[in-house]
Parts: structure tokens; C-alpha cells; sequence
């Protein structure tokens, strides 16, 4: 089967391997890009919760954080595994929902570190300061390849998709991803029970 990866090259690899181990041939054809933006240096200190929602956002943390949040919480184990130190919560469910069911409260003062644009829900919830860390840009390519399935692994992906007027059935991250795909009329044949590496290549291989 041949399977777009729709990730930038660099976040990509990881995705192409596995998929390549299953026996799919795969295609890299990035449809967002990162811009870091935000402040030089991000102090955590005073903080009773840090939360963490992306990746990215983790590996931007990494060369400007200083001082300590008492403690961390990330969405998703890929988020978990990009942060310097072992989170103290990853929620069972990797959503913003899902933090918020197993965040102790009251939570105290909290910072949420993230895309700017990210969804508020965890702003709102906990009256939480919010620290942008990067943006996301969609990319238009000159040619979208023949393929037999997309994978979307971010709204902003499923927005650039929907974009390129191509009809392919594409597998989704998790249910933001997917929404957003639904609603500029993109097929999600399948969404990963577990919204990261291994949730995507097993809703690829079905």
C-alpha cells in the first residue's frame, strides 16, 4: 500500500520506518512546517503545574526553560518522552479532556505551554497562563502523490489535506485531527485508538 506522510521530514522519520518495516511503500510529503515564536526564555518557577501538550512545545521548553514547575503534566507518551525529565501525569486519554479528568484539584497556579492557537479548554478550566511556543504554517505542495492513504497527525494537517482537493481515505492522530478533517470533508477510514507513534501505525496497517 502506498501512504502519505503528511508530517515535516524531521518528525517524520520515525512514522516512515515503521511503516516501511510493515511492508508499505511511503511518501513524505509535509503539509505543515514549525515557526518557533514566543519569549527567548519561559520561567517555570512558582508554578504548581506545568502542562505540556505537544512535542514540540516539550522539545521548545528544552532550550528555554529556566527555573522548575513543582509539577509536570503531558498529554500523550510522545509528548511525555520529547520532555528532559519523566512527566508526573500523562493521562490515560491523550486529550485536553482527558488531562482534565485526572489533574488533581485544586491545581494551583499552572502554566500551559503550547502552539499559538492552541484550543483554551485547559486555560479556561484551570485559569491557567499560557505561553506560546511555536506556530504552525500550512503548506500548499505543487503536487499531492498517488497514494492509497494519507495519515493526518494534526488538525492543521487535515486542514492542508482538505486543501489540495485530492480524495484519499486518510488515517487520523485523534479526535481534533479528525474533526477537522470531517469538517473541510475529508474520509477518515480509521483513527488511532492511542494518539501517537504506535496508535498511527496500527491504525495504518488496520
Amino acid at each position: 500500500m502506498r501512504v502519505v506522510v503528511t508530517r515535516p521530514p524531521d518528525q517524520g522519520e520515525p512514522l516512515v520506518q515503521r511503516l516501511e518495516q510493515q511492508g508499505h511503500e511511503v511518501i513524505v510529503c509535509p503539509l505543515i512546517e514549525l515557526e518557533p515564536v514566543g519569549p527567548d526564555q519561559v520561567d517555570l518557577s512558582g508554578y504548581d503545574w506545568l502542562v505540556v501538550t505537544s512535542a514540540n512545545a516539550a522539545r521548545e521548553l528544552g532550550h528555554r526553560a529556566t527555573g522548575k514547575a513543582a509539577r509536570v503534566a503531558a498529554i500523550g507518551p510522545g509528548t511525555a518522552a520529547a520532555l528532559s525529565e519523566p512527566p508526573d501525569l500523562v493521562p490515560a486519554v491523550s486529550t485536553q479532556e482527558g488531562l482534565l479528568a485526572e489533574l488533581p484539584r485544586p491545581a494551583g497556579k499552572v502554566l500551559f505551554a503550547g502552539a499559538e492557537g492552541a484550543r483554551k479548554l485547559l486555560i479556561e478550566e484551570l485559569d491557567a497562563d499560557f505561553v506560546p511556543l511555536y506556530r504552525t504554517k500550512e503548506l500548499v505542495p505543487d503536487e499531492f502523490p498517488e497514494a492509497d492513504l494519507v495519515v493526518l497527525a494534526s488538525p492543521s494537517a487535515a486542514r492542508a489535506f482538505a486543501a489540495t482537493g485530492r480524495r484519499l481515505p486518510a488515517v487520523s492522530i485523534g479526535p481534533e485531527t479528525t474533526a477537522a478533517a470531517e469538517r473541510a470533508g475529508v474520509e477518515i477510514l480509521r483513527e488511532a485508538r492511542t494518539h501517537d507513534l504506535d496508535g498511527l501505525v496500527n491504525a495504518v496497517t488496520g
